[in-house]
């Protein structure tokens, strides 16, 4: 007598996870929400925090390094910053156009007496540029500073890659770092369905589905620029330059999307990045170097949402922004979207930047944190699309595309 079991995949048990927040968040009073249900997800963001700093250290030097030609290394390096630039400018450019189409902020009566929100300086572009270069890479290990760890890890990865056989047993070392911090990141991900209940839940129970309404139109600019980018940009870019049909494409990068989507982390969809690459046909060491790095400095989702809402909070103000200002958007867009940590919630701190530049009042920003959590799901699951589709590009315009097939349980 023999019994077949249901095995359920993980991006299932994250949708039905989200269901059942949506529905006891709904049901259940905030205070106790916060009190049991928020802990549940704090725990999962908690755990994927813990895993990243060595997870990106160790793909990033293993993928560096990888590259045995130093030439290639840096026309790879070349190519990935490229179109992530470029990409990233056109994700602004059209978040600007579909906020200025739809007009989001106008005919909207929010009161904003009483908001505050922080008030940033943004950096000269200068002081930007050095403050990527660590002093200490210990203690940008220790604070978690993505971009300075990145830059040592790029660094580190060349270095090595210089040294050929004699640099083999290192690099071998931080490929068996790497492949245990994706096994450590799996076991994290099989908590990520209860993670994702308490979040939803806390969420729903805290702002209430009404609380969508007053802002609808904000909400639905930023998903058809979205979208836009995706179908318009991404997918044919990945189509024509990357050689890889449309299905397969979408069908390949739908489960590190649902955990962007749900958990609001790019770096919690980090694993599930790096094996959707490799299967849709990125080399090993393309794919261990572009994703990790598109993790911090690839924000197209990020880049759209900067664009939509600074139309947005120039509406509700009255304020006139000028094609200069505008310019002036898609520039900080670019630089703020590089520096935003792959954690919750980050974009929303970023647009004090750019609002600050173009001289938008910061309590704005207090009026779209209400909604910031629906918004943070649709940018930060964008992301994850753009560094796909890059490492994918970068790989076939080297001549590599399914030169490494995929082995399924490959670390």
């Amino acid at each position: 007598m023999s019994s077949n079991k249901v095995k359920i995949s993980l991006a299932w048990q994250m949708m039905i996870g989200l269901a059942l927040g949506v529905v006891v968040g709904a049901m259940v009073d905030a205070e106790l929400a916060k009190t049991y249900l928020q802990p549940l997800g704090d725990l999962f963001i908690r755990l994927i925090r813990m895993v990243v700093v060595p997870l990106v250290i160790a793909t990033i030097i293993a993928g560096a390094a990888g590259i045995s030609d130093t030439s290639k290394l840096g026309r790879v390096a070349t190519k990935v910053l490229i179109v992530y630039a470029i990409t990233t400018a056109i994700s602004v450019t059209i978040g600007l156009l579909f906020a200025g189409a739809i007009q989001p902020g106008m005919g909207l009566d929010l009161s904003t007496e009483g908001l505050q929100a922080k008030a940033v300086t943004p950096p000269k572009l200068v002081d930007t540029l050095l403050a990527i270069v660590p002093i200490n890479p210990m203690d940008a290990f220790a604070k978690g500073n993505m971009l300075q760890i990145i830059f040592f890890a790029v660094i580190f990865g060349f270095g090595l890659s210089g040294l050929g056989e004699r640099g083999k047993p290192v690099l071998k070392f931080f490929e068996i770092v790497g492949d245990t911090m994706i096994r450590v990141t799996h076991m994290v991900m099989l908590y990520a369905p209860i993670g994702v209940f308490g979040l939803m839940s806390y969420t729903v129970s805290r702002h209430g589905l009404g609380v969508l309404l007053p802002l609808a139109k904000l909400i639905l600019s930023s998903f058809l620029a979205t979208a836009t980018m995706v179908f318009v940009i991404l997918v044919p870019m990945v189509m024509i330059l990357g050689k890889t049909p449309m299905m397969k494409f979408l069908k390949g990068i739908f489960e590190p999307w649902l955990i962007a989507f749900t958990t609001c982390s790019s770096a919690a969809a980090l694993p599930a990045n790096l094996t959707a690459a490799r299967k849709l046909g990125a080399t090993k060491s393309i794919a261990s170097f572009s994703i990790p790095l598109g993790n911090t400095v690839n924000m197209n989702g990020t880049a759209v949402y900067m664009g939509v809402c600074s139309i947005f909070a120039a509406e509700v103000y009255g304020l006139d922004l000028t094609m200069a200002d505008q310019i002036t958007i898609v520039l900080m867009g670019v630089l703020a979207a590089v520096g935003t940590a792959g954690v919750p919630g980050a974009g929303l701190i970023m647009t004090t930047i750019v609002f600050t530049q173009v001289g938008i009042p910061l309590e704005a920003v207090a009026l779209i944190a209400g909604v910031d959590r629906i918004l943070d799901m649709i940018r930060t699951s964008i992301n994850v699309v753009g560094d796909v589709a890059s490492a994918i590009v970068v790989t076939n315009m080297e001549g590599d595309l399914d030169s490494e097939p995929y082995v399924e349980g490959e670390s």
